[in-house]
């Protein structure tokens, strides 16, 4: 950490204060905080894609809050693993950001291939145009590719280790 700057030091402040702890202290909590955020965004991207306009976007502010609460949730547990520079990591944390990084991108392709077969069999069966499958897909492609590995990352992060007061 000897070249980081005083954007570096804030932010490693910031991802490693631990007053909030309590939402992520069990692994329990970390699975729901991981769950409310993946239903946030999940609701999120709908609320884009079938309510265009007005309502769309006053659902979009309605969940931006607590969408934002679990993600620093989730940027608190891990410690700011995807959010502060390598220069601000220690070696095992680069390992893991690398090992959740390699996860992340065996699920998005999983889904993306799930995505994709979707949208070749759907046309046929549902009589949907393929032509407006294309930006939700690409949406939901986008966001997969963004988010998951700090999904990931929250459902791999360990306990805490007991503070021994003896």
């Amino acid at each position: 950490m000897t070249d980081a700057t005083r954007y570096d030091r804030r932010m490693y402040a910031v991802m490693n204060d631990r007053r909030a702890q309590s939402l992520y202290a069990t692994a329990a909590r970390r699975r729901a905080v991981a769950g409310a955020h993946i239903a946030l965004t999940i609701a999120g991207i709908a609320a884009a894609v079938f309510w265009p306009g007005l309502w769309g976007g006053i659902a979009l502010l309605v969940l931006l809050l607590p969408w934002a609460v679990a993600t620093g949730a989730i940027n608190g547990a891990t410690r700011g693993l995807f959010e502060l520079r390598g220069r601000m990591l220690d070696e095992r944390q680069l390992v893991e950001r690398d090992r959740v990084r390699s996860i992340a991108h065996r699920v998005t392709g999983v889904l993306l291939a799930v995505g994709t077969l979707v949208a070749v069999v759907a046309p046929g069966s549902t009589g949907v145009r393929p032509d407006r499958m294309l930006v939700p897909l690409l949406a939901a492609a986008l966001v997969l590719h963004w988010l998951t590995p700090l999904w990931v990352a929250m459902l791999r992060v360990e306990d805490e280790p007991a503070d021994d007061e003896a």
